[in-house]
Formats: structure tokens, C-alpha cells, sequence
């Protein structure tokens, strides 16, 4: 903490005091903070050096007499509580008595319980709310609690309650949010930690996007965002702050829960969390409402005239804080008031048990109340509401404020006994150890008020209510000079994309539901003549007249903008795509989001959220460009992509596509369309899409299917010779497989049937599901692959080739009847040009003629010399390191 300036004249500070305190009196504290505020930029302007602070003193932003009160029947919402904190405790005891380890965290939500009672009980809208429902971004680790809620109002069975985390043979409660596995439940995804604020942030903005659009109302909706302090940590919490504020997202509120404690050990054992936040969100814009004292400090506080309790507040650290709730009154007596003779003499006629219930501010559900009433009425700039809890609240010798807290799955029978007096859980002492359920009768007070609550505000929480819009898609013939040849004409697939969504976007239906998100790099796509043609979504309009004005594709900003101009950050972008993908289901209003990006700088960096959209069912489209390699010229090791189609793979409703010409690109895309917004499929696609220009054929006939199930027949030999290939490719390397096709027949007279690959993940799940079926019913005749049906009576062996690694094509080793041989970009990438990093990663069409020619060798189908011939032919180094060498 900083020192305390020296005061030269403590009867002039006096009077400047006495000054102030008039003007708060008489017209209120805005009139005095306009005053503090002239003065000081007075001071600054006349070339005073005075020291910015965010920080505001230790103790609770609303004063006593602020405070709104709650309205609720207190003494009933106290029992509620406690009969949560027990379900939520036994929860996981339980689990881990039947399955040792299985895990579960009691302490976090014994922290939090007041800050979501608060909500559930007074704030947050359910679906059927006539402004609409309430976005809750709840913490991972409390979802025992969540689940205890839901099991008194009865959405939930005990013998649900006895599944936690138990759920892959018979149906059970997933251990944290996750609406794949609980759809009509949980919304959000918000373990990994970190990834609930980022997507909290981008959730409320396309709110605003949408309102200002004139699509959706989401007048009166709020999103609120709750996390940890040691949450706060993770990059992704708190790099898009900034964001909030420039987009004036009025509709947001975070709560962070400040426990002091991460999963090990203090937060910030030397310093002081709160403090640390509130400096960041205060210089960031937003409204910080700090709730650290509950209202047994009240007292104290007003008789702290000479502001001695709140110097020693303010000097107190977190680590001394945690050991004075870990360790009791008596402690707290000697170790914080004992600091100062003037504080010591306040708590003098206090017993240790009176010090020792001394609360913080998140567990007062008067001071919550307060805060989220404050943080409700406000406008202008988001809030953050810093609560102050105590990390195993109940928990008691067992595990309140220590270390060792966070890990804590068991409690001993008197640490039982004792959670259960505290909260008077009416649990007799003959069934305590077998951890039951506790739930009053259906015609309580407590239940019938629970009830009540929630119906008043329109139901419950959390609850995934999809609603299903269905949009009319354009039929493939509307692309139809996508699907036409380009004649000598040559664009790259990037550039067809750009063309497709151009065509898209005049349809009446569809169109305005489009959201492009670019990063920062609009420009290298092509798509800069959008521009001015739909406009770049700004809150604020423009301000100002842009330098291109006087271009056809100047740069515009509008408040009905549709673009969505993210800047530099992938995370951004993709939690921005995310909250555009789950609008189906969080604002019954079907969206198709196109985010296109550097295709390396997708998957290998926000590949945590990819994983995250899959599991909150998110619809749209991820659009790779720049992607391979070896197609983006000179940019090197770190530009080059290889393997986002492997990490695309892992994700299992991400169904990825290699395109190689444009009517591959227009069939896929129009298909992927009609499974989201037509068959409510709960798919995203991902295309990667190049920068290398070339010439593209008309699609041939009858190719459609086969596109999207994964590869077809792109060209066949009539008069197949004896050495005879399956040439199979994708991508921008499907144009080398071509060529070395006619090398081989024209060199070495060897004929080759060739086959476009736009998706080797589709064709090894489907390899994967006819394997697993055949297994399962041996006495019924055996299924084909798709694979199989279309290699299966071919002949000769099979040479795969992309400009992905080759660990993408072996995935459909298993399914091969015929040798299979692949060719792919392992190895970091180079700056070089085309021809020769094909070369570098030995897959341009000299290394397909090759491996062709040594496949029939192994045959016995060419002499082995022909391998030989064709390595000195094509001037191959032989001596040349292998690119993976490392």
C-alpha cells in the first residue's frame, strides 16, 4: 500500500474536508464529484504532477444508507440457503464415498452460495419473462450447488443427485456446465476457466449488435458473468475488458466471487485481489461496485471517525486475511486489531465469537442485494461487482479458509455434525453419516416460496429452451456461378468464398441473418468491397470522415452494421462467433456467423474454445483461408498451416472440409446451411480456403453427395494399364495429384483413376461407425464404409496426398483394402515460394510420381528401377535431410 502523504496543515485539510462534506450534504455526491474532478484536472492543467489511482478504500462502495433493501422474506431464504449448501455438500460426498476420486468441489460454491441465491431469488429472468430471459455464465466449479437448487424446485430426482458425475452408461449430472451432455439444462460451457468472461463479454455485444440491427429486442436482458478471482488469472478473463466499455455493454454484469484463494494457496498472498480488480476494471470503464464487509461490520465502520480500522483495511494483505478466518476470533483479536491500540480498543467489549462473526460482504445477502440492485439500474458502461467470501465457507475445521480447501471431497463425522448445526440442516445424528438428501414437503413454506420466486420472474434458471427458427436456404442452383467453370479466368477458393457469401447475402431470408467476423485482415481476403456495402458494425456510428472516402471500398462504420470487425484477437473473434452460433438457442434467433481467419492461427490457438463450441452446440462457420503449407507465399514457420484439419477432427460435430475447386466450396457450404438453420443439426463446418489462384472446371454431374460425404470420382481411366493407381488429394496439392496423374501415364505409361478428398474426417467417422457396427452384429452381413464402397473395386494401390500433415490422411489407413500409401507437410513450415516448399515437403506432383512408381514397384507391377529413373528424372535429391528432421 502507498504511504500517507505528510500533512503540512491539518487545519486547512479540515476545512477542504468540512467543504466537501457540505457539498455531499446539500447537493449530493455527483455535485461533489464534478467539483473534485474540475479541481483536479485544474491542478493538471496548470502542470501539477498528480498521481492517477483507481483504487477507492477498502470497504464497500455503497454506503449503509445507499443501500436498496431486499425485499424477500428473509428468515425463509436463509433456510433455503442452508438446505442448498447441504444438498450441494452431500452431492459430492456421496459421489466420492461410491466411487473413491471421482471428485467434485465443495468450496467453491460454499463461498458463493449468497451471490447466486441473490439472483435466483430476485434478479435473474427466466425464459418466460416478458423482456425476455437473463444470459447466466456460472462458474464451473459450483454446479453442485446449481444442481441442489434445481432438485428443490423439482426439475431434478435424488436419484439424479446420486449420479453426479456419473453419466457414461446410465444418465447422470456432468461435473461441470455442459450443454452437449445436459442440453436442456446448461447453456454455457464455462470450464475451461477463463473462457466464461471472454464469452460473457462477446455474448452481451452481439446482444447489442442485434437490438441495434433491428433483428432482435433485447431491451431490459442482462448477462451476467460469474467467476473466481484466481479465475482472473487466465489471459481470456480479462483481456477483453477493454472491449466492454468501448461497446458500452450496459447489459453486462460480472461477479466475481473474491474468496482469496486459488486452488493451492492465496491469490494474491502479498497483495490484495480486490484492489488489484478493481484498478483494472475501474481503468478499463466500467462501473465497480466492491462488497467487502458485510453489515456486522457496520457498526465498527461508523465509529471509525478517525478512519484507524480503515487504514488497517487497507494495509491488511489477503494471506493475513485467510489466516484470520481460518484460524477464529481470538486470532483475529491479537493478530488485525491488535495492530493498532485504537482498533484494539473498538473490539474491547467484543467477544471472540462476536469477532469471529464479523462476515464479509458476499456472504451478507443485504449487501448482494445492494450491489446487484446498483449494477441493474445502472447504464452506460458494464459493472463489476467484487465480492468478498470466504473460500469453504461452513466447512469449519474441515477445510474454512486453508489451503488445502479447494480439494477437499470428504468430511469427518463431527465436521458433519457441526456443518449441520451451523445451518440447521434437520438431519438427525442415527442418518448423518449416510449423507442423505434433504428436501422439505412439496406444501412448505420454503418450497412454495422457492417456487414463487422463480415464477415471478418468469422461470427457471439455468434452462436451455430452444426454439427453433427455421430459415428458408437457397437452393444450390442459386451459386450456380460458383458452379460454373471459371474458364481461363483464375481466382483462388478464397475468392469464391467471397463470392458465394456475396450471393448469399442478397437473399432476403438468409441474407441479413449472415454475420461476418473477420479478425483484422478483411483486406488479405478480399473482402474490403463489404465494406461499404454492409458496414462495420460500430455502437457509435462513425465519427468520422475515413482517409478512403473517396474509394469504391471505403472503410465504413455503422450502428446497423453487419460486419463484425473484431481486431487482432482470435480468442475475441471466436467467443464472438460462438454467441452468434448459439443465438438458435439463447435468443430463438437462427444466425449463420462466417468467421474467417489465417487458418494457422485458428485451431492451434483458440483451440479450448473450438472445443467449447462444440460443446454449447454452436451452428456456423469457420473459414480457414490462407490455409496449407505450402500456398501462402514467404510468411514461414509460424504462418503455415498443416494440421488444423487434425486438431478439426478431435472436435467430434466440427465437420471440416479441404475444397479444392469452387463448386466444391458452393455444395458444401449450401448443404452446411440447410443442417443448421433447416435440420437444426447441431454442427459447425470448417473449410479451409487458399490464396493461390487457378482456373476451376464446372462441377461435374452428380459429384453433390459425394462432396459432403467425403470424397468422389474426379476423373477415371476408361482403358486402365496393368500399373494402375487410385490417386486421391484435396486442397490446393488436389491440382498436383492431377498433374502427376498425367505424368505418370505420359512418362511411364501409367494409367490412375483420381479422386477429389474434400474430407478425410468425414470418411474415417464413417469408417469408425461401420467398423463399430460390424463389430456389434457379427451374424448380420458386414457393412461398407463409404471409403470401401468407392475403392473397394478399383484396382492398384493408393496414394493419398495433401498439404496437411500426413497424420490427416492415415486416419483412413484402417479402412483401406488396397496398399496405401501418403504423402503430407510434416515439419515446421519455410518462407519460400510455392514450387519450392512442395518441393521442401516433397508433395508436389514429381513426389506423387514417385511414390506412385514405387507403390507398383512393391507390387511387382514396374521394375524397381522405374523408382530410380523417375528420382534422377525429376533431379530428387536424395541426400536431402527429411523436412520433420529436427
Amino acid at each position: 500500500m502507498s504511504e500517507p502523504l505528510n500533512d503540512l496543515d491539518p487545519i486547512e485539510t479540515a476545512e477542504w474536508v468540512d467543504s466537501l462534506q457540505t457539498v455531499l450534504d446539500r447537493e449530493g455526491p455527483e455535485r461533489a464529484h464534478f467539483l473534485l474532478e474540475t479541481l483536479t484536472e485544474k491542478a493538471r492543467m496548470s502542470g501539477a504532477f498528480i498521481p492517477f489511482s483507481p483504487n477507492t478504500p477498502y470497504v464497500n462502495t455503497i454506503p449503509p444508507h445507499l443501500e436498496e433493501r431486499s425485499p424477500g422474506n428473509h428468515d425463509i431464504e436463509w433456510k433455503l440457503r442452508s438446505y442448498i449448501r447441504w444438498n450441494a455438500m452431500a452431492l459430492i460426498l456421496n459421489a466420492n464415498k461410491e466411487h473413491a476420486g471421482i471428485g467434485g468441489h465443495i468450496a467453491s460454491f460454499a463461498s458463493s452460495a449468497t451471490l447466486y441465491d441473490v439472483g435466483f431469488n430476485h434478479f435473474w429472468k427466466g425464459p418466460d419473462h416478458p423482456q425476455g430471459q437473463d444470459l447466466i455464465y456460472i462458474q464451473g466449479h459450483v454446479t453442485p450447488g446449481i444442481y441442489a437448487r434445481a432438485f428443490l424446485e423439482g426439475r431434478l430426482t435424488e436419484q439424479q443427485l446420486q449420479r453426479f458425475r456419473m453419466e457414461a452408461l446410465e444418465p447422470g449430472l456432468s461435473s461441470y456446465p455442459h450443454p452437449w451432455l445436459m442440453p436442456k439444462f446448461w447453456q454455457f460451457a464455462t470450464v475451461s476457466m477463463g473462457l466464461g468472461p471472454i464469452m460473457a463479454i462477446y455474448q452481451a455485444r452481439l446482444m447489442k449488435y442485434l437490438h441495434n440491427r433491428g433483428i432482435k429486442d433485447m431491451t431490459g436482458r442482462k448477462v451476467w458473468c460469474f467467476c473466481g478471482d484466481g479465475e482472473m488469472d487466465e489471459p481470456e478473463s480479462l483481456g477483453a475488458i477493454d472491449i466492454a466499455d468501448r461497446e458500452k455493454l450496459d447489459n453486462l454484469v460480472f461477479v466475481i466471487n473474491c474468496n482469496l484463494q486459488r486452488l493451492d494457496g492465496p491469490v494474491r498472498g502479498n497483495g490484495k485481489i480486490i484492489q488489484e480488480l478493481e484498478g483494472m476494471f475501474r481503468g478499463s470503464g466500467w462501473n465497480v461496485l466492491k462488497v467487502v464487509w458485510g453489515g456486522a461490520w457496520d457498526g465498527l465502520l461508523a465509529r471509525d471517525k478517525d478512519g484507524h480500522l480503515a487504514r488497517l483495511m487497507n494495509d491488511t494483505v489477503d494471506g493475513e486475511y485467510q489466516g484470520y478466518k481460518a484460524k477464529g476470533g481470538a486470532f483475529t483479536r491479537e493478530h488485525f486489531f491488535g495492530k493498532d491500540p485504537e482498533t484494539a480498543k473498538m473490539v474491547a467489549t467484543m467477544s471472540d465469537d462476536e469477532i469471529a462473526q464479523l462476515n464479509r460482504g458476499g456472504h451478507d445477502p443485504h449487501k448482494v442485494y445492494a450491489a446487484y440492485a446498483a449494477a441493474s439500474k445502472h447504464t452506460g458502461t458494464p459493472t463489476v461487482i467484487l465480492a468478498k467470501t470466504v473460500k469453504g465457507y461452513g466447512m469449519g475445521e474441515a477445510g474454512e479458509g486453508q489451503n488445502i480447501t479447494h480439494q477437499q471431497k470428504k468430511m469427518g463425522l463431527e465436521a458433519l455434525k457441526k456443518f449441520r448445526d451451523r445451518f440447521r440442516i434437520p438431519v438427525p445424528d442415527d442418518q448423518i453419516e449416510e449423507l442423505p438428501f434433504y428436501k422439505p414437503a412439496e406444501d412448505s413454506p420454503e418450497i412454495q416460496y422457492l417456487k414463487a420466486r422463480r415464477e415471478a420472474l418468469g422461470g427457471h434458471l439455468p434452462q436451455r429452451t430452444v426454439k427453433e427458427e427455421t430459415l428458408e436456404v437457397p437452393a444450390l442452383s442459386t451459386f450456380q456461378r460458383i458452379l460454373d467453370s471459371s474458364g481461363e479466368r483464375e481466382i483462388s477458393t478464397t475468392m469464391a468464398f467471397v463470392q458465394f457469401l456475396q450471393i448469399l447475402l442478397r437473399d432476403k431470408v438468409c441474407g441479413p441473418r449472415v454475420v461476418p467476423i473477420i479478425p483484422d485482415e478483411g483486406r488479405t481476403f478480399g473482402m474490403e468491397a463489404m465494406f461499404r456495402s454492409l458496414g462495420i458494425y460500430s455502437v457509435v456510428g462513425q465519427k468520422y470522415k475515413p482517409e478512403d472516402a473517396d474509394q469504391l471500398a471505403f472503410y465504413k462504420e455503422d450502428i446497423k452494421g453487419q460486419i463484425l470487425e473484431e481486431g487482432i484477437t482470435e480468442a475475441g473473434a471466436m467467443s464472438s462467433w460462438i454467441a452468434a452460433g448459439t443465438s438458435y438457442a439463447n435468443h430463438g434467433t437462427a444466425l449463420l456467423p462466417f468467421y474467417t481467419f489465417y487458418s494457422m492461427f485458428g485451431f492451434q490457438r483458440v483451440m479450448d474454445l473450438c472445443w467449447a463450441a462444440g460443446d454449447m452446440r454452436a451452428r456456423g462457420f469457420l473459414m480457414g483461408a490462407t490455409a496449407g503449407r505450402t500456398t501462402i507465399n514467404g510468411e514461414g514457420l509460424q504462418h503455415e498451416d498443416g494440421h488444423s484439419h487434425v486438431m478439426a477432427s478431435l472436435v467430434p460435430n466440427c465437420k471440416a472440409y479441404d475444397p479444392a475447386f469452387a463448386y466444391e466450396l458452393a455444395v458444401i457450404i449450401q448443404h452446411g446451411m440447410k443442417e443448421m438453420v433447416q435440420e437444426h443439426k447441431d454442427n459447425y463446418y470448417y473449410l479451409t480456403i487458399y490464396n493461390e489462384n487457378h482456373t476451376h472446371p464446372s462441377m461435374p454431374a452428380g459429384c453433390e453427395s459425394g462432396i459432403v460425404r467425403g470424397m468422389y470420382l474426379f476423373k477415371s481411366e476408361d482403358q486402365p494399364a496393368k500399373a494402375h493407381v487410385q490417386l486421391m488429394g484435396s486442397g490446393s496439392i488436389f491440382r498436383e495429384v492431377l498433374a502427376a496423374s498425367e505424368i505418370l501415364k505420359a512418362d511411364w505409361g501409367v494409367t490412375s483413376d483420381v479422386w477429389s478428398v474434400p474430407s478425410v474426417n468425414e470418411l474415417a467417422r464413417d469408417g469408425r461407425e461401420c467398423e463399430r457396427w460390424n463389430l456389434l452384429h457379427p451374424d448380420q452381413p458386414q457393412k461398407k464404409s463409404y471409403l470401401q464402397e468407392c475403392i473397394g473395386g478399383m484396382t492398384g494401390p493408393v496414394i493419398a496426398s495433401t498439404d496437411y500433415v500426413r497424420a490427416y490422411t492415415e486416419q483412413l489407413r484402417p479402412y483401406m483394402t488396397a496398399p496405401f500409401h501418403t504423402l503430407g507437410t510434416d515439419g515446421f513450415g519455410r518462407s519460400d515460394n510455392r514450387p519450392a516448399l512442395r518441393d521442401f515437403f516433397e508433395v508436389d506432383r514429381r513426389w506423387i510420381t514417385v511414390k506412385a512408381l514405387r507403390a507398383l514397384a512393391d507390387l511387382k507391377l514396374v521394375p524397381p528401377e522405374r523408382v530410380s529413373q523417375a528420382i534422377k528424372l525429376y533431379g530428387i535429391r536424395v541426400d536431402r535431410a527429411a523436412p520433420w528432421t529436427v
